[in-house]
């Protein structure tokens, strides 16, 4: 849900987004990975793995567990639930979410 106080910024086209693939973007200063899911769904969580530090998490494998859809960390390959951002494994490793949405052809995010 939208709220007045969320800027929205455009990130990306969807056609640069792969279907069950993701991407990074600097948004407000913050690394974000959008993911796209199937042909029409949007994720959008912190790139950061809380393990690691590096900024990788939209080149981790996306799929699902369960009812949950997630994205394994290409490095210690915890998985990270893309609704809540809750690490499976290590819930006090948990990342943020962010909204996105789609407008026409372009992606955006708010942070």
């Amino acid at each position: 849900m939208s709220t007045a106080t969320e800027t929205w910024v455009a990130v990306c086209q969807v056609a640069d987004i792969l279907p069950n693939t993701g991407v990074c973007a600097l948004v407000d200063g913050r690394h974000v990975a959008i993911f796209r899911v199937g042909a029409e769904a949007f994720y959008a969580i912190d790139n950061i793995d809380p393990k690691s530090g590096a900024s990788v998490l939209s080149r981790g494998l996306v799929g699902n567990l369960g009812e949950r859809v997630v994205v394994a960390s290409p490095l210690y390959k915890n998985h990270f639930d893309l609704k809540t951002g809750e690490c499976l494994e290590l819930p006090a490793c948990s990342v943020g979410v962010h909204p996105v949405k789609v407008e026409g052809s372009q992606v955006l995010v708010s942070v």
